[in-house]
């Protein structure tokens, strides 16, 4: 016997019997854990993209990622196979917002300790990161209290001479605080999408009038973190 047919007798003896029900109750688990993480990041997220939709992709990735461990574990053939596998898998869509990629990861975790088995780890861990933000939006609530914490995002045509610089300026003078959150520009449009935190309206309304009086064509657009403001 040489010494390739002993690595093939290896690999093949190498496999672990799967159980079913113990892959539907890891199933189950990923997909409720996934759900409630789903809802916590479209009420506490911050992220200016459509969050509620970015966040029904949150079952899917953990239960896929729950599947291949799961399969990859029970053959050690499969597990060295898996990595030419996944070599050939390119992600097109852009992450544009760290906090989605933080999402994302605690999902992938999600899977990954569950294909591994390890359900009380996943199930404590998951609770203690659901608490955490939880108490850390509380906080934030509390220290933000009589202020409000909007988006607020300034369209213009690319021809005007209104510069970012400018638009900057002129929020800082009415805002309490200014965060620019993202900054697009192409031939006909100019788009600057900032986090803002102001007293009151009358503090948002002289913002806007100051804008709109160096250009009357801005376009003015404002969220707050839970939905339409104005």
């Amino acid at each position: 016997m040489n010494k390739s047919q002993t690595f093939e007798q290896f690999l093949t003896s190498s496999s672990v019997p799967l159980s079913v029900t113990e892959f539907i109750i890891n199933f189950l688990i990923a997909a409720v854990l996934s759900m409630i993480l789903g809802l916590a990041y479209e009420r506490y997220g911050s992220a200016l993209s459509n969050r509620k939709a970015f966040a029904r992709n949150f079952a899917m990735i953990a239960t896929t990622t729950m599947l291949i461990i799961t399969i990859v574990k029970s053959s050690l053939a499969l597990s060295l196979g898996l990595v030419g596998a996944l070599s050939i898998v390119r992600f097109r869509t852009a992450i544009k917002e760290p906090e989605e990629l933080a999402y994302m990861f605690f999902c992938i975790a999600i899977g990954l300790g569950l294909g591994a088995d390890q359900r009380p780890i996943v199930v404590v861990a998951f609770v203690c990161v659901i608490a955490f933000i939880f108490l850390r939006n509380t906080f934030s609530s509390k220290t933000a209290r009589g202020t409000a914490n909007l988006y607020l995002t300034v369209s213009s045509e690319t021809s005007t001479e209104l510069g970012l610089e400018e638009i900057v300026a002129c929020l800082r003078e009415h805002c309490i605080s200014l965060e620019l959150k993202r900054f697009d520009e192409n031939s006909d449009l100019k788009e600057a999408a900032f986090h803002i935190e102001v007293k009151d309206l009358a503090q948002l309304t002289a913002a806007k009038d100051a804008l709109q009086k160096k250009d009357k064509n801005l376009q003015l657009s404002v969220l707050d973190n839970l939905g339409a403001f104005m």
